[in-house]
């Protein structure tokens, strides 16, 4: 039976890059000479530090164009609130999607379901399995997915005839 997974899954090597070039960058500008501006990764957490809000908000478009340099979607960042730490200095923790959440499958799930497709999806641990008796009802699944879910950078792999 022809099926597919859909995942939501980052490069961890691109993100790791990421965040080197743009600590690079922050160590050279002028504007953050003498300040703490950093950024630091955790397996699945990036914590901005920064001296205000102000020089947080120009660390954060770094990052932000870095990863948009290595092509690593925007979407997979959740950023948290921003803390202050002391003095003036404050940190932001974002966070990196790793897998499609239960709420973000069942709405897969249902959106197949509503859509009368003669498709199945099933959630497995962080992916959905979706199969079917045709592979062009996948098709139609998978731009029905693609169209509907645009606020997370769903990949689409493992299609197995």
């Amino acid at each position: 039976m022809p099926s597919f997974d859909v995942t939501c899954e980052a490069d961890a090597v691109e993100i790791r890059n990421a965040i080197d070039q743009a600590n690079k960058e922050i160590t050279n500008r002028f504007d953050f000479k003498g300040s703490d501006a950093r950024l630091e990764l955790k397996e699945h957490l990036i914590t901005a530090f920064a001296d205000d809000d102000f020089k947080l908000g120009q660390v954060k478009d770094v990052l932000l164009g870095k990863l948009a340099k290595r092509n690593v979607d925007v979407r997979f960042l959740d950023h948290g609130s921003v803390e202050k730490i002391g003095g003036d200095k404050v940190k932001q923790a974002i966070t990196v999607r790793n897998g499609v959440s239960t709420e973000d499958g069942k709405k897969i799930v249902k959106l197949l379901k509503d859509a009368k497709l003669k498709v199945q999806g099933s959630i497995q641990g962080d992916t959905v399995r979706v199969s079917g008796a045709k592979r062009d009802d996948l098709q139609a699944a998978i731009a029905l997915i693609r169209k509907d879910m645009q606020q997370l950078p769903l990949g689409f792999g493992n299609f197995r005839d």
